[in-house]
């Protein structure tokens, strides 16, 4: 079509073209994924009946979602323990690393002299640590919300730094020539810049938080997931050490599900950037 001798292009939705397989193929994708698992669990159970496995030694996934129904009140008791190590002490890195973090990108000094400690104090086994903080702090939560703290720290920090760091400077110097503050800059554009690269360092640090509860309990606790294996395993019940392999596991996902949605809710504008944009022809 044309007006006046100028060729008009005509807008055609991208989702009436392509829009439809995308979400087709990520529905199968995602299929994809659940077809997996259930084939392996179907493979373990059908391995387990087909050459006699006794339970001590490789329990099917049926022995393990029943010792979870059987033993639910228990388990519920240490899953809980587990958890508020790991909020609290995932709470803390959070708020410690991003303000370590915004020091380092203030002042280029603090950076250069703490970023080299950062990074070698993760050559150090966090369980050789956690006997230490067993020594100073006692039996009780603070040991393992230590760890989880130390656990969650260095990603935090890294991403954040990297975040701040990344941000373009044309956007800064458009702030300033308006007349805006140091703060302005901050809050307009260096922290939406970062809140990205956050979200990242605080996904992966959730992830881990729930690997150094477990740590922690395994080195002295009365109550967690650590310490329900740890005694499972002491009487070879070993239905019962993959039911808390299987717990951390979905506890794991399930907080860096919350982790994801708390980012989709907080970053609107990088919702409106991944919406498909009409083509023009």
């Amino acid at each position: 079509m044309s007006q006046g001798g100028v060729a008009t292009g005509s807008v055609v939705p991208v989702e009436a073209r392509a829009g439809a397989p995308s979400r087709w193929r990520l529905r199968v994708e995602s299929s994809l994924a659940g077809v997996f698992l259930l084939a392996l669990l179907l493979a373990w159970q059908a391995a387990v009946w087909a050459w006699g496995v006794p339970r001590w030694l490789l329990p099917s996934p049926l022995d393990v979602l029943t010792t979870l129904v059987t033993d639910r009140e228990l388990v519920a008791i240490h899953v809980g323990r587990t958890v508020q190590e790991t909020l609290i002490g995932f709470a803390i890195a959070f708020l410690l690393g991003v303000s370590l973090a915004f020091v380092m990108d203030a002042w280029p000094t603090a950076r250069r002299a703490l970023y080299p400690p950062l990074i070698a104090s993760q050559t150090i086994p966090i369980i050789a640590i956690a006997p230490l903080l067993v020594i100073w702090f006692g039996y009780d939560l603070a040991p393992k919300i230590a760890v989880v703290a130390l656990i969650c720290f260095f990603p935090i920090v890294v991403s954040t730094v990297d975040g701040l760091s990344r941000v373009d400077p044309d956007y800064a110097n458009l702030i300033r020539a308006m007349g805006g503050s140091e703060g302005d800059v901050f809050r307009r554009v260096r922290l939406p810049g970062a809140l990205p690269a956050i979200f990242s360092g605080a996904k992966i640090a959730v992830t881990y938080s729930v690997i150094g509860a477990v740590v922690g309990e395994w080195v002295g606790a009365s109550r967690g997931i650590g310490i329900y294996m740890v005694r499972a395993a002491d009487q070879m019940l070993t239905e019962r050490v993959f039911a808390a392999i299987m717990l951390s596991s979905l506890l794991s996902i399930t907080l860096f599900l919350i982790v994801s949605w708390i980012e989709h809710l907080a970053l609107p504008w990088r919702r409106s950037s991944t919406r498909r944009q009409p083509a023009r022809f």
